[in-house]
């Protein structure tokens, strides 16, 4: 792209652009390098070592001493996003986008609503990276940041996807990066009290959650949602899941089972009965998100229950089954929301022992952790506390909060090293007994002192269930 098509009150500089950078390091050759300021970092200090690596423009705040072009704008933040957008060629105005917000059930969501349509013509973004049939990658963070979001859309446009599912986080809309996406569709899960690290106050971080509806066309709102009153008015254009048979698509019966559940659901005066390979209440809510969404979309449910079969998300609720004598089960849960609902399910099954393997990330809300550690010791047989993305914390002082309102009770044990921790739970499992591995999902790393390490929990469960039957 020219530079002055970027910039139109700048004509007459036909500089080709070849791509975006606001990091020094990273700058390649033909790059415009845009001096955004940080907390604590102001990029302005790094423009002699963005050209040395091959900036050939700059957009800055103030007048520099440099011999190559610069525009200089009020605040080069403020239009970043249009940066970015522009040079993609707007894929956000091209696509239907989709975004899914809510405490627990995002990456499920999503997954689910991509399945649904099909990934040949719907992509996926979120905890799980960003794929779709034909490209397939890895995000920094849940939602992406500006500097990578239109880069990834552009490809889901190029492979002919027409629509984009993606998890919508509050801290997202707290850094502004989402600002100026039209959603067709907004979709909440649920609300608990997460993120107040960067939030503070719950009434922050649900703000920041009503942001996803202020730039949307559709609301699709759970009705059984605690705080469902603080967001049915914000779009005029709302439609409910749930167990009222008020709501849109309604959820009328459903049974479950160690490998399957059975739901009827009642849509537009038709009921359906619902054989689904997803585990646990949570599981039925995030379905009736995900279809409600769709069919609001203008797909037929009779087209989409023809894909429901093929549901498979990793890392959620994913089954681990290699011929051993008892269950395993790793998932995502590590929020007290998310347990709960695990807990609730996990408790309805017909098993002997509940082992729970989990611990709690660092550098992240600590005043959550004594819940999680309850949940987990009052809910199940035993329990093993181990390290989860420490980052710079010590694992034992985490564990140490984990275990603040249960020090009385003598059915838990700390195993700090996680690969040692999954196969004690492993080993010590007898028939009928299930193995619970929480809060990593199928992510393929820990984080410890900023380094990250190649780490899976599914894989790690299935070394020490192939140990354990010396296969």
């Amino acid at each position: 792209m020219k530079f002055s098509e970027l910039f139109n009150l700048y004509k007459g500089i036909d500089l080709e652009i070849n791509g975006l950078s606001t990091n020094s390091k990273t700058t390649k050759q033909g790059d415009l390098f845009i001096c955004i300021k940080g907390v604590s970092v102001d990029r302005h200090d790094y423009i002699d070592e963005a050209i040395n690596n091959g900036a050939v423009a700059l957009v800055t705040a103030k007048d520099v001493d440099v011999n190559v072009p610069y525009i200089k704008v009020n605040n080069p933040n403020e239009i970043l996003r249009d940066l970015y957008a522009n040079f993609y060629g707007n894929p956000q105005d091209k696509l239907v986008m989709i975004g899914v917000t809510g405490t627990d059930g995002k990456t499920s969501t999503t997954s689910i609503i991509q399945e649904l349509i099909g990934d040949d013509i719907c992509g996926y973004i979120g905890t799980n990276g960003y794929a779709c049939k034909k490209v397939k990658g890895e995000t920094d963070n849940t939602t992406p940041g500006i500097e990578s979001l239109y880069a990834i859309l552009k490809e889901f446009y190029d492979a002919d996807c027409k629509y984009v599912a993606m998890e919508a986080s509050s801290e997202a809309f707290f850094y502004n990066r989402l600002k100026g996406i039209c959603f067709d569709v907004g979709t909440i899960t649920n609300v608990d009290s997460e993120h107040l690290n960067t939030h503070k106050t719950l009434e922050n971080y649900i703000d920041c959650k009503k942001q996803l509806f202020r730039q949307s066309k559709l609301a699709i709102l759970n009705s059984n949602d605690k705080y469902f009153d603080d967001f049915k008015n914000i779009n005029g254009l709302t439609f409910t899941y749930g167990y009222k048979e008020s709501d849109d698509l309604y959820i009328e019966n459903y049974h479950v089972y160690p490998d399957k559940t059975i739901i009827e659901f009642v849509y537009d005066n038709k009921k359906y009965q619902i054989i689904s390979p997803l585990l646990g209440q949570f599981n039925i809510e995030n379905l009736a998100a995900a279809l409600l969404t769709c069919l609001k979309l203008g797909f037929k449910m009779d087209e989409l229950l023809k894909n429901l079969s093929k549901l498979n998300i990793d890392g959620r609720m994913t089954a681990i089954n290699l011929g051993q004598d008892f269950y395993c089960l790793v998932d995502y849960a590590h929020t007290p929301n998310g347990l709960r609902k695990l807990f609730a399910f996990t408790n309805q099954l017909n098993v002997n022992k509940r082992i729970v393997v989990t611990g709690n990330a660092g550098q992240r809300d600590a005043s959550k952790r004594k819940f999680v550690g309850e949940l987990c010791v009052n809910n199940n047989d035993h329990v093993i506390f181990t390290y989860e993305d420490p980052r710079f914390e010590d694992p034992y002082n985490i564990i140490n909060d984990l275990t603040e309102l249960v020090k009385d009770k003598d059915n838990y044990e700390i195993i700090i090293d996680r690969h040692e921790a999954i196969e004690k739970a492993i080993m010590m499992a007898n028939k009928n007994d299930l193995i619970m591995i929480l809060g990593k999902g199928n992510e393929d790393y820990e984080e410890i002192k900023g380094e990250y390490i190649d780490f899976n929990d599914i894989d790690e469960a299935k070394k020490a269930i192939i140990k354990k039957l010396n296969i």
